[in-house]
């Protein structure tokens, strides 16, 4: 699986529940919540303040 700005939380993790920790590396420790659950990576990047290239990068290096 590839990894977008598009991609909902919830799709990554049920995808590869691994994947979490690179979302609490950048603060996004509400990961149960069905609203995060809803949001969308760029999304949580807004919110969170964080660089949504970089973390996409980390996502897929990890995804092979």
């Amino acid at each position: 699986m590839k990894y977008t700005k598009e991609t909902l939380i919830s799709e990554a993790l049920d995808h590869d529940l691994s994947l979490s920790k690179y979302f609490m590396e950048m603060g996004m420790h509400c990961l149960g919540c069905p609203a995060s659950r809803g949001e969308s990576i760029e999304e949580a990047c807004m919110v969170h303040g964080v660089d949504c290239e970089a973390l996409l990068q980390k996502l897929n290096a990890h995804a092979g």
